[in-house]
């Protein structure tokens, strides 16, 4: 099974202040989806993602798929079958962009 891993070329900060305002707007239910919360900067262009785009990153350290999504359903209320479908695509994305590449 194919793990995942973040491109070391690929530089990153999170951004504390947009975290914060992200986590408080899921608590009220809010979408959130346009707050980035991280941004990364790969062959001189910067990409800003969203707080699960932001987790989903994080755990780009080989784990397999299944792994990522077992790991983000225990801090996001979201139905299993929509939470897959959100990390394969990003996945997907961040994979075609040269920012994580499978093993």
């Amino acid at each position: 099974m194919s793990k995942y891993f973040r491109n070391a070329e690929a530089r990153w900060r999170e951004e504390d202040l947009s975290r914060e305002e992200a986590l408080k707007g899921l608590d009220k239910g809010e979408d959130v989806s346009e707050i980035g919360t991280s941004i990364i900067l790969f062959q001189g262009k910067m990409h800003a993602i969203n707080i699960l785009g932001t987790e989903i990153w994080k755990l780009c350290e080989g784990r397999t798929m299944k792994e990522i999504v077992s790991e983000l359903s225990r801090d996001f209320e979201v139905e299993l079958p929509v939470l897959e479908a959100d990390v394969n695509a990003f996945l997907k994305n961040m994979k075609e962009l040269g920012l994580v590449y499978e093993e």
